[in-house]
Formats: structure tokens, sequence, C-alpha cells
């Protein structure tokens, strides 16, 4: 009896084992595949956001070979510091950024807030009071002293709701 217990004990240790082995050899298998699938989509995912990030430059000097071209003599990083520079500092008036057609509502100026460079002529910017926002399209040109004078093209003001 002792000795058919010691069998049954060796053949269901014996099971037992093989069943472990079969379970963490598929799970690796299963978790390899798991990996890869999720690679597969990460890349993708990867590639939309690049596409969309593309596209959404598509719009400025940065990405506009054309303008580059016309703007040769210029550093385009530094003269988009500059533009960029120029309009900010112009947010110190006391009236409110000369740039936003619009006057000061009570104590609450005008000032632009955010800046892109189309290409080599225009500017558009976001503005705010802190209440109201809205956009403004700039001309900018640059002088014979490499000084810029800006010109407002376009702007509007969104509705409060």
């Amino acid at each position: 009896m002792k000795k058919s217990l010691f069998l049954y004990l060796f053949i269901v240790s014996f099971l037992m084992m093989i069943f472990t082995y079969m379970y963490y050899s598929k799970k690796v298998k299963f978790e390899a595949e798991r990996f890869e699938k999720l690679k597969v989509k990460m890349n993708d995912s990867i590639q939309s956001l690049n596409n969309q990030v593309f596209e959404a430059n598509y719009f400025t000097l940065l990405n506009n070979d054309n303008a580059q071209n016309y703007l040769e003599d210029y550093s385009i990083p530094k003269l988009i510091s500059k533009i960029e520079q120029n309009l900010m500092e112009l947010n110190d008036n006391p009236e409110g950024n000369p740039l936003v057609e619009y006057g000061k509502i009570g104590d609450q100026k005008f000032i632009i807030n955010k800046i892109k460079v189309i290409n080599h002529r225009w500017i558009i910017a976001d503005f705010s009071n802190g209440d109201l926002w809205g956009e403004v399209l700039l001309q900018y040109l640059i002088e014979e002293d490499e000084q810029l004078t800006f010109k407002i093209i376009q702007s509007t003001l969104y509705v409060k709701k």
C-alpha cells in the first residue's frame, strides 16, 4: 500500500509539473505575442502623432522652403525669436498691445499671448485681456536697418458666452 501511495504521489506530482511547464511556456508565448501587438500599435500611434505634428506645422516659417529662400540672408530661428520678442515687448504698453485693435476694457488691457510666424510676411497671434480672447493676423516687414515693422491685416474678438 505504501508503494502504491508513493506511485500515485509521484504520478500526481509529475502531472502537476507537466501542467505547470505547459502553463508557463504558453504564458511566455502569449506575453511575447501581446508585446508584439502592443509594439505595432505604439508604432502606429507614434506615426499618427508625427503626421499630426507635421500637418499642424505645415503653415510655419520653419517648414516653408519658399519663404526661407526669400529670407536667405537671415537665420530663421533668430528671426522668429526676434519677432516674438518685439511683439511681446509691445505688451508693456500701459494701454495694451497696439497691434490689438481693441482698447482697454476697464483696467484690463489686451496683450498678445501666443505667436506663430506663418511665412516671410504673416504672423498669427492670440490675444486676451484675461476675460475676452481673440486673434490677429499681422504683416511684418524687415526694414533696411533690420528693424521690424508690423501692420494689422485683420483681427477678431470672440464673444463671451
